[in-house]
């Protein structure tokens, strides 16, 4: 297990080290700025808005999950009909959501997540995880799919234009990690994640292998 440790420097030898790595960090930052640049950039398309939503508080539109504001980001849980399968990448993504909205509402941002698996099934989950941020079920609707996260998860970014809506963005795979605050810390340790494909050799584990419902762990 030593052998795997970083190297024992002396002071002056890590402070130096420090600052080489911190024009790297960022140098990194500014690519980032640029491809976040280039993401309100991009063009948008019209998007249909006769879907059904439904949540404990009764249907709605996806007008309605607006909640009055001019963008919505919707997160995509992989939660089908009569699977009982929990996804717990899903739900370790929704636990690193914010449990306040403040600032992304005061942002002119509604944050939501949306799952195919009728209300009836989800909605004991939700509880269970005690998750707090708007839920709705698009079962009986092609929303999901429509948005291309049929078979998996993702998340979709939209644009209202008074009654008029444009989907302005969508990512899955990877690009779901940018939401996951927990990560961010483990990637400033040592050990990072311990998984197997990390440049410091220091993990064993297949990616995402150690995720768990977080009442599982």
């Amino acid at each position: 297990m030593s052998a795997a440790l970083p190297e024992v420097v002396s002071q002056e030898e890590w402070a130096a080290a420090r600052e080489s790595l911190l024009v790297e960090e960022k140098a990194a930052l500014r690519a980032l700025d640029k491809v976040n640049a280039q993401r309100r950039r991009l063009p948008m398309v019209r998007w249909d808005t006769s879907y059904v939503f439904r949540s404990v508080d009764g249907e709605a539109s996806l007008l309605d999950l607006f909640d009055g504001r001019r963008q919505l980001i919707t997160y995509h849980y992989m939660m089908f009909p009569g699977d009982p399968h929990r996804c717990s990448g899903c739900a370790f993504l929704v636990d690193n959501m914010p449990v306040r909205h403040e600032a992304l509402n005061n942002r002119d941002v509604t944050l939501v997540v949306t799952a195919p698996a009728p209300l009836e099934e989800s909605e004991p989950f939700r509880q269970r995880m005690g998750w707090t941020m708007p839920w709705y079920s698009t079962h009986g609707s092609t929303f999901t799919a429509d948005c291309g996260a049929g078979h998996g998860f993702g998340v979709s970014v939209f644009l209202r234009d008074g009654d008029d809506v444009y989907r302005t963005y969508y990512t899955t795979g990877r690009g779901g990690d940018l939401l996951v605050g927990t990560l961010r810390y483990l990637d400033l340790t040592p050990m990072g994640r311990h998984e197997e494909w990390e440049e410091s050799g220091r993990g064993t584990d297949a990616p995402g292998s150690w995720w768990r419902l977080h009442d599982e762990y």
